[in-house]
C-alpha cells in the first residue's frame, strides 16, 4: 500500500510564540538549517507518495507563495496549489478551502519537522474503520513539586517530582471525506472538530508511533529543531 496521494497543510497562522522571526516572516519559511519548514515538509510528503498538496495561506502568504516561486524547490513529482483563506477559520475550518477532496486528505501543520511513515498511518487509519486519525507520540513533562494522592483526607501515596507522560498531537491527520463535507460554516478549531465527532458516534482513531519529530513554535523549539537536524534522525 502507498502512502496518501493528497495532502493539505495549514500555513495561515500568526506564529505569535516565535517572534521576533515571525514579526518579518511566515512560520513555514522560517529556516531550520538552511532550508525553510515547509521546504522539508514538501521532501517528506513526495518521499511518502504525497503527489498533490493544497497549501492552505493566510498571514504572510504572498511571501511564501513568492519564495517558491523563485527558489524553485518543489519536487517535480508535487503539484502544490496555494488555497488563501478569506478570513481566519482555524485549524479545522481552514480545509473548507480545499477543493473536491473525494478520497483520504493528509493533514498537516505547518511547522513540524519529522520523518513519520505515512504508508504506515494510511494502512493503520483503514484497518480501524476510522473518519480521522490524529498521528500521536508520548511526550514526558517533569514536575518539579511533590504529588500527593489522598481520599476523604487520607493520603495513599506520595511521588517526589514526578514525570507524567502522555499522548500529544503531533498535527498529522487523516481525514475521510465525509468529515470536510460536514464541517459547519465559520471558523473552527481541531479540538472542537474531534468532541464533535465523538458525539456523533465517529471513529477517531490515535496513531501512536516512535518516528522523528519536532514541533517548531517557540525559538526554544527552533533551537532544538537545529540541532537535532545535525544529529539525526530528522530528515
Amino acid at each position: 500500500m502507498s502512502g496518501p496521494y493528497r495532502a493539505a497543510v495549514l500555513a495561515g497562522g500568526l506564529g505569535t510564540r516565535l517572534r521576533p522571526y515571525t514579526t518579518i516572516l511566515p512560520k513555514p519559511l522560517v529556516p531550520i538549517g538552511d532550508r525553510p519548514i515547509l521546504e522539508l515538509m514538501f521532501d517528506w510528503l513526495a518521499r511518502g507518495g504525497v503527489e498533490r498538496v493544497d497549501v492552505c495561506v493566510g498571514y504572510l502568504g504572498e511571501l511564501i507563495q513568492t519564495y517558491f516561486s523563485q527558489a524553485q524547490t518543489i519536487p517535480p513529482r508535487l503539484e502544490v496549489s496555494w488555497r488563501r483563506e478569506p478570513e481566519p477559520l482555524g485549524t479545522a475550518g481552514a480545509l473548507r478551502c480545499v477543493p473536491n477532496v473525494e478520497e483520504t486528505l493528509l493533514v498537516v501543520n505547518g511547522d513540524i519537522v519529522t520523518d513519520l511513515d505515512l504508508t504506515e498511518m494510511l494502512a493503520f487509519h483503514r484497518s480501524r474503520g476510522a473518519a480521522l486519525t490524529i498521528a500521536t507520540h508520548v511526550s514526558e513533562v517533569e514536575t518539579d513539586l511533590g504529588v500527593i494522592e489522598h481520599d476523604h483526607g487520607l493520603v495513599v501515596n506520595y511521588q517526589e517530582k514526578p514525570v507524567l507522560s502522555y499522548s500529544a498531537s503531533m498535527g498529522i491527520y487523516l481525514y475521510e471525506p465525509r468529515v470536510l463535507q460536514s464541517l459547519p460554516e465559520g471558523p473552527l478549531q481541531f479540538p472542537d472538530l474531534v468532541l464533535a465527532l465523538l458525539a456523533r458516534g465517529e471513529p477517531v482513531a490515535a496513531f501512536q508511533n516512535h518516528a522523528a519529530w519536532q514541533h517548531v513554535g517557540t525559538p526554544t523549539q527552533h533551537e532544538e529543531a537545529h540541532r537535532r537536524l545535525e544529529d539525526p534522525p530528522l530528515p
